[in-house]
């Protein structure tokens, strides 16, 4: 009983705490909510080992029975290690052990910016195939709603280069709203953002709802399967 009690205050406890310290930012209220960020970071670096032992696990389990495509978790792990090991004992930094991990010229600020971004770059430069192709089928016009988003989306791109600028550039300064990079902006300032603050305004009531779920012990599904 208590395996599961014990959690349940806890989270009521502090969850309580940041809730007060945000209204009331005055010590001890203050002073406490700061105190229990410290905690988090020091949960979030167990966190990160956990990550890193899980990745191992998978990984590890996929090479040692040959399943079909150990070799790319075999380039995962290698690149793991090294990453890791050249950031923990900051090799080739400059100032040495004491030095900044990230210090420009360091093997890790090397692996960063010669292997890490170039093959970000790769990722996202290969998604945009995925996204060309999501948007010619969610972009027909079979209905009001999709036509709607079409002519938007066509005047989005089109206002961001140099052809809209110059299709509309002969509008006198009387019907400059006319613009193509005018509309586009209008775009994504007016209908655009309003959209945003609705989605934001979702999101937000959920979190509220969640939160308050979680800290009056409703939500449990943290706790794992109730056996009991």
């Amino acid at each position: 009983m208590l395996r599961r009690t014990i959690p349940l205050i806890i989270t009521f406890v502090v969850g309580m705490v940041l809730v007060i310290s945000f209204f009331i930012p005055h010590k001890p209220f203050g002073t406490l909510g700061e105190d229990f960020s410290v905690f988090f970071d020091i949960i979030s670096v167990f966190a990160f080992v956990l990550g890193g032992g899980n990745l191992v696990w998978i990984h590890g389990d996929k090479i040692s029975k040959r399943r079909p495509g150990w070799g790319y978790s075999a380039v995962c792990l290698a690149g793991f290690a090294v990453t890791l090991v050249v950031g923990m004992l900051k090799l080739g930094n400059p100032w040495g052990i004491q030095g900044d991990v990230t210090e420009a010229g360091s093997m890790f600020d090397s692996i960063y910016m010669y292997i890490f971004t170039p093959l970000s770059s790769t990722m996202f430069a290969l998604l945009a195939y995925y996204v060309a192709s999501a948007s010619y089928r969610a972009f027909r016009a079979k209905n009001l709603e999709a036509t709607i988003l079409l002519v938007a989306a066509f005047l989005i791109l089109l206002g961001r280069t140099f052809t809209g600028a110059l299709l509309t550039a002969w509008l006198p300064d009387s019907l400059a709203f006319l613009r193509i990079p005018n509309l586009a902006n209008w775009v994504m300032m007016t209908p655009n953002l309003s959209g945003q603050r609705a989605l934001m305004i979702g999101i937000s009531l959920g979190i509220i709802s969640t939160s308050l779920k979680l800290i009056l012990g409703i939500e449990r599904n943290y706790l794992g399967a109730d056996n009991e």
